[in-house]
């Protein structure tokens, strides 16, 4: 049984960008124009199960930010963005598999009680040489 991808759709009206310069790669081109990309996206807007909303809200909070000033040019930072942001909501969207509980082995029970055993009869030992 493998986790399964929840279908989460971002409706434009829920993105909003902010553009600013921006330090890094560049030169003097950086000083002038506003590359760094500043994507927020509102998470109560997602469209998607109730369910799914709710764990990415849990996860991720109601407002989700992605910064990006990595590359030079304003369109390549908003399409890093928007890779970013995928990326993130696929991860909190990803419904973890259930944990199926295991037993212990053979071999471990019959160790855990043989210790046992070893245990007890060396308290006992002790005790009969305070008897003395």
């Amino acid at each position: 049984m493998s986790s399964h991808k929840a279908k989460v759709t971002v409706p434009p009206s829920a993105l909003s960008w902010r553009f600013s310069r921006s330090s890094g790669p560049g030169g003097q081109h950086v000083n002038t124009s506003d590359t760094k990309v500043e994507l927020i996206c509102d998470i109560t807007q997602l469209s998607a199960e109730a369910i799914v909303i709710e764990q990415i809200t849990a996860r991720l909070g109601t407002e989700l930010r992605v910064v990006v000033s990595s590359q030079r040019s304003q369109n390549q930072n908003r399409k890093v963005a928007i890779q970013n942001l995928t990326d993130k909501l696929e991860k909190a969207a990803k419904i973890p598999r259930r944990r199926m509980p295991t037993k212990p082995t053979w071999g471990s029970t019959q160790n855990r009680l043989d210790e046992k055993r070893k245990a007890s009869i060396r308290k006992a030992e002790r005790r009969q040489q305070q008897d003395e």
